[in-house]
């Protein structure tokens, strides 16, 4: 399809704009996906940013919510027929501890106890019930706020262990610094303060989603992931337009809908005095969380972990013990840049060749810094990955660093670096991006926002473009 029209056009062509384009169209709806870029797939993308061979993902990069997401299981085989390999490491993720330790959230959820030893009987307290209703409890996660919960003691149980803080869980649940530095490196991911209430509710999911489902991700890097959707939409009857920015609706061809895949302060500037004032000073409040510095390695050899354990998981949380992942993200939180960062560490290249040339291998490494931070944190970073695996550094052929600028600057989304979507912290952690009845809908009824900046938030799952899309369906087609 190819017009100056369409039924609906959504501008962002990231996961969760593609998810809500194929969603249309196997509706029988006509869509054009507009993309600022040259390239598709806003923070999923890939690009050999080191040297030639050695493949990076730009953005995302580990992909646990992808085999969890109702949205990505119900075309998953299509997916595969239109070009996706899914790579499922044997350890969903490994936390590294000083003196050779390490814990290991392993795919197998009885090694993973068998492995905490003292602290095993308490994971296993801990997770199974949410292991056993892993579905149950992605669908609680991932889907509306108000509705009744598909299982409702599930419902409670989460709404009660959610809520706590992270160290609170943590410190009361395990006794060894391994299950508590687990908990602590999982809870992380909400890019807050361990303090602050329902950063358990990080732990939980993505410790359940260890063993449910694996932290897996597409041979060949992120983009395989968005060229396989790409070439499904296209299948369906789809267009995109790359090299299309949208500053206002000028830029938005004629549609019955319009879809912004974006944040809540950029659809405001798009839209303008289409919007009413007080709607417009709502979207302006929306608060962004902490940014991200990241680095991207080309190296020689895998990276020389002391434990070899830590080498069978395809991420790596760095930052020791509950304590000093405690004060790293507190440092973060107060508007400073800790000595010792969490850092969470991808490494590939351990489980696809495709990543890198013969006999070398590829890293990719971030660290949590204030919203909008100028300053270089390289020396931080691998000063933490010397700490686990010495002689690192001696590894490295080359590296690309992206600071916070640099990756707002590579997708418009990312406000001051923020790769959340927006801060989680008070209710923008439910209410996304405002307390109203339905998160996609705005004060236009043509206009709805489908990004991470609504429910239910970050992560390469779809449901966000989904439920907007859902959402044009009922409203503007009914």
């Amino acid at each position: 399809m190819s017009s100056d029209s369409a039924d609906v056009v959504i501008v962002g062509s990231g996961p969760n704009g593609l998810a809500a384009a194929i969603t249309l169209a196997k509706a029988g709806k006509s869509v054009v996906v507009l993309e600022a870029n040259d390239t598709i797939g806003g923070a999923a993308r890939s690009a050999e940013l080191t040297e030639p061979g050695f493949i990076h993902d730009i953005g995302s990069s580990i992909h646990p919510m992808v085999q969890a997401s109702p949205f990505f299981r119900s075309i998953y085989d299509e997916l595969v027929r239109h070009g996706l390999t899914w790579i499922d490491p044997p350890a969903a993720a490994a936390h590294p501890l000083d003196g050779g330790r390490a814990a290991m959230a392993w795919r197998d959820f009885d090694r993973t106890i068998d492995d905490l030893g003292e602290d095993g009987a308490a994971y296993r307290s801990y997770y199974e019930p949410w292991v056993k209703n892993a579905d149950a409890l992605v669908n609680l996660a991932l889907g509306p706020l108000l509705r009744v919960p598909s299982n409702p003691i599930v419902g409670a149980r989460f709404s009660a262990t959610a809520a706590i803080p992270a160290t609170t869980t943590a410190s009361r649940v395990w006794k060894t610094d391994e299950g508590q530095g687990l908990f602590a490196g999982h809870a992380a991911h909400a890019i807050m303060p361990l303090s602050a209430p329902f950063t358990s509710s990080f732990g939980v999911l993505l410790g359940s989603l260890a063993h449910s489902v694996g932290w897996g991700f597409p041979e060949g890097g992120a983009q395989s992931l968005v060229d396989a959707m790409v070439s499904l939409l296209k299948s369906l009857g789809g267009e995109i337009r790359t090299g299309h920015p949208v500053s206002s609706m000028n830029d938005v061809p004629a549609a019955r809908a319009t879809i912004f895949s974006l944040s809540p302060s950029q659809v405001e500037s798009i839209v303008g005095k289409r919007f009413p004032a007080k709607y417009r000073a709502k979207l302006n409040e929306w608060r962004y969380g902490a940014g991200a510095f990241k680095i991207d390695y080309a190296l020689a050899e895998p990276v020389p972990w002391t434990n070899p354990d830590v080498a069978h998981a395809g991420t790596v949380h760095i930052g020791g013990t509950l304590s000093e992942i405690r004060e790293a993200e507190a440092e973060v939180g107060r508007g400073n840049h800790p000595v010792k960062p969490f850092v969470l560490l991808a490494q590939h290249s351990l489980f696809d060749p495709s990543r890198a040339p013969d006999g070398k291998h590829t890293a990719w490494a971030y660290c949590h810094v204030p919203n909008g931070s100028t300053v270089d944190q390289t020396t931080a970073i691998e000063d933490q990955i010397e700490r686990f695996a010495p002689g690192f550094r001696d590894t490295v052929i080359a590296h690309h660093t992206t600071s916070t600028e640099m990756l707002e600057a590579g997708n418009m989304n990312l406000i001051g670096g923020d790769i959340g979507g927006g801060s989680y912290s008070g209710t923008q952690l439910f209410a996304r991006p405002m307390v109203q009845p339905n998160p996609f809908d705005t004060a236009d009824p043509a206009i709805f926002i489908g990004s991470a900046s609504t429910t239910p938030g970050a992560g390469v799952h779809g449901m966000a473009g989904a439920g907007a899309a859902e959402r044009v369906l009922k409203k503007v087609f009914h």
